[in-house]
């Protein structure tokens, strides 16, 4: 888990901010670096200190008007982490839903009912329908039929009720 958090911090700290905003930051403190040595050879009189720091600030200066060029990419391998998170991230929604009971609500809501349970239903229906030949005994057939858990449950109470006496 913590490996997990630190892959995740690291990701984030090296897409955080673009090599453009790096450049011109590290060009901007280059300046004030320049600024202050041409300062600092003005005051012990060096003249050669001075007119290197000015062109050190004046290729800087430079540096910072070709970046408006520049543009941002984003590497390939982050287009396929972001991809790979949205999956992960659907996958833990789908099993969330599905874990909570909240999947019934939803495809109750779109309207998709499993073909077993429409089936179960429409014996149902039959069984009570006086019009219908359909008994008790054959709605407990085609639910034990469609649900093999329903039918070794079934099994189990049957075989337990004839052993008591």
């Amino acid at each position: 888990m913590i490996y997990l958090l630190v892959l995740i911090a690291s990701i984030l700290t090296a897409s955080g901010c673009s090599p453009a905003q790096r450049i011109a930051e590290s060009t901007n403190a280059i300046r004030l670096e320049a600024a202050a040595l041409a300062e600092y050879g003005a005051e012990i009189g060096d003249q050669e200190v001075v007119t290197r720091a000015n062109r050190i600030d004046a290729l800087a200066g430079g540096i910072v008007i070709d970046l408006s060029g520049v543009v941002d990419r984003t590497p390939a391998w982050m287009g396929v982490v972001a991809w790979c998170a949205a999956g992960v991230v659907l996958v833990a929604v789908a099993v969330i839903l599905w874990q909570t009971g909240l999947g019934t609500v939803v495809r109750l809501a779109i309207g998709w009912l499993p073909r077993r349970k429409i089936q179960a239903a429409e014996m149902a229906a039959d069984m009570l329908d006086p019009a219908r030949p359909e008994s008790e005994r054959e709605f407990i057939a085609a639910a034990r039929a469609s649900d093999p858990l329903l039918d070794s449950a079934f099994r189990r109470v049957s075989k337990q009720r004839k052993a008591k006496p």
